[in-house]
């Protein structure tokens, strides 16, 4: 049985970040880019006419903006959401939280590793989320914010693990909540790839976390970085 490819629609007003995407993304053999988009209008029209498994869209574009794209092929009154990912220049709170609230499963910046890039769009095919990791950290020095330097303690709003974590899910975990991606903690730990996935479905069970970025949120609530 063949592997699953992941057909993906690249939407971005400039040609040459068209371009670049698209190599990125068909040298992998499960990641087929099947079209593009220079406006948010054709995204729209095209995903819903190709249905790709991830939309991979900018934000500032003429006409219909990625955000309001995104609300329309994901949002709440979607009739057949598709996987969004919002991948941008601009490093704005307004933007990851319209973004999320508009239902992208990813919010990545242009000036990500190759890696990142591919394991976000891995992640929003199999139903996963991958923020980057300096717009997740920022989303969490809210939580973190301390008076003195003292650790996080769990907050009366923070509901405990459903089962303990082993000593090795407490490090991924922690790492997760540095802004590490898989690949980065996976070097750190010595393991392979596979584990560490292993280990972070594990912990967003337990944690009752939907993705990654609330993996971290558990994290500094209970005090585990």
């Amino acid at each position: 049985m063949g592997t699953m490819t992941i057909r993906v629609l690249l939407a971005d007003d400039q040609v040459t970040v068209r371009a670049a995407y698209r190599m990125i993304l068909d040298s992998q053999p499960d990641i087929e880019v099947v079209a593009e988009a220079a406006t948010g209008t054709t995204a729209v029209a095209e995903a819903r006419r190709l249905r790709p498994d991830v939309c991979l869209l900018d934000i500032r574009m003429p006409g219909m903006d990625g955000l309001e794209a995104t609300r329309l092929l994901a949002g709440p009154d979607a009739a057949q959401p598709l996987k969004v990912i919002i991948a941008t220049t601009f490093d704005l709170d307004e933007y990851v939280y319209s973004a999320l609230r508009h239902g992208a499963c990813g919010f990545v910046l242009k000036d990500c590793s190759p890696a990142l890039l591919i394991e976000a769009v891995r992640a929003a095919a199999v139903g996963g989320s991958l923020i980057s990791p300096s717009v997740t950290v920022r989303l969490l020095r809210h939580m973190t914010a301390q008076p003195t330097r003292q650790p996080a303690r769990p907050g009366p709003d923070a509901p405990p693990p459903h089962e303990p974590l082993t000593p090795r899910e407490q490090d991924v975990v922690a790492m997760v909540a540095r802004g590490l991606t898989n690949d980065e903690v996976a070097a750190a730990l010595y393991v392979t790839l596979s584990t560490v996935k292993t280990h972070l479905g594990s912990d967003q069970r337990k944690l009752g976390a939907r993705n990654r970025v609330e993996v971290a949120a558990r994290a500094w609530q209970h005090g585990l970085t």
